[in-house]
């Protein structure tokens, strides 16, 4: 099951927005490794998986005969559903001028488990597959200058990122993803509070500090790496009214609702590290990913997140947005 599924919500927001599409509900939950997107980001991962991640506020603009092409304007966000599409085609996306039409690309996504009384971090064959598979499906990514992220979300186990029941469980599971992280060269870890369970196999329910402690603890594991956050969840409620100092260890968050507009409200994350749109891009139409591009544009929000990129050419669908973003056509190769 992927993401895609949760489309349904979406007809209920196309009369009052004009950026149609929520998407609907998550429909079937994974089997032992899967795990999906609530409310937020589709239907999830069959086998595991979870979302997201981005870069600042832009790139500059690369000058001298060596420089490598960049582009100014919003970091682009591309997650992929790795249980059916490679991590790599987001490598194949390119502007005009030869920069990268996709600056973070998102490995959806590992699991959190519950084992032995706490939090494990695992992942499906698909997953894993790509984490193995990483001379061709990471490094060739990094090599152009794409980041990659591993989302990490719930796996309808009772353990999520919102109720570790103290900072030393919270630092536990830190230390699993900063192994992972480490072992396959990425560059950062996404945050998905989406089917866990609460409750479930006699876990805690969630509470204020968790989110806060992880990701302290992660970003004093990593203090180099990405960290972002999708904005849903019990979590997403904890941060919004969290310290400051907490945001400000976050590198990203996004709208989890794709086809719409609504930045998340997190104390010490300005809207050079946010994103107001969430566009899945099998499911929402291009009329309105355009309408979001503007919009985010419009407003000066530093990152533009998708979802879903499937394999072969979609060059047309993102260049609706990429002529609006950067001011340039998008090409596949």
């Amino acid at each position: 099951m992927n993401k895609s599924t949760k489309f349904g919500i979406a007809a209920a927001i196309v009369a009052m927005v004009a950026v149609p599409m929520a998407p609907a509900a998550a429909s079937a939950a994974p089997s032992s490794a899967g795990a999906a997107h609530g409310v937020g980001h589709g239907a999830g991962h069959g086998a595991g998986q979870g979302n997201g991640h981005g870069h600042g506020t832009g790139h500059g603009h690369g000058r001298g005969p060596h420089a490598t092409p960049t582009k100014s304007g919003p970091t682009s966000i591309a997650y992929v559903e790795v249980n059916n599409d490679e991590l790599a085609n987001v490598g194949r996306y390119t502007l005009a001028n030869g920069a990268n039409a996709f600056d973070v690309a998102i490995i959806f996504a590992a699991n959190i488990d519950y084992q032995d009384g706490k939090a494990v971090l695992s992942s499906n064959e698909n997953v894993q597959r790509t984490l193995d598979q990483a001379a061709t499906q990471i490094r060739p990514l990094q090599a152009k200058g794409i980041k990659v992220s591993l989302s990490v979300l719930g796996n309808h186990q009772g353990a999520g990122i919102a109720n570790f029941s103290t900072r030393a469980a919270a630092a536990d599971f830190a230390a699993q993803v900063s192994a992972t992280v480490s072992k396959y060269g990425l560059d950062g870890v996404d945050l998905d509070d989406e089917y866990s369970d609460y409750g479930v196999n006699g876990t805690p329910q969630p509470n204020q500090q968790s989110i806060g402690w992880l990701i302290s603890a992660l970003r004093a594991d990593m203090p180099g790496k990405l960290i972002s956050f999708y904005d849903i969840g019990p979590a997403s409620t904890a941060l919004s009214s969290s310290s400051s100092s907490i945001g400000s260890k976050l590198d990203y968050a996004w709208n989890p609702y794709y086809g719409t507009y609504s930045a998340p409200t997190i104390p010490g994350l300005p809207k050079s590290k946010l994103s107001a749109a969430a566009v899945d891009i099998q499911n929402t139409p291009q009329a309105t990913a355009v309408s979001l591009a503007q919009r985010t544009k419009a407003d000066g929000y530093g990152v533009f997140m998708t979802y879903n990129l499937p394999g072969g050419d979609q060059s047309a669908y993102v260049s609706s947005f990429t002529n609006v973003l950067y001011g340039q056509a998008a090409s596949y190769r």
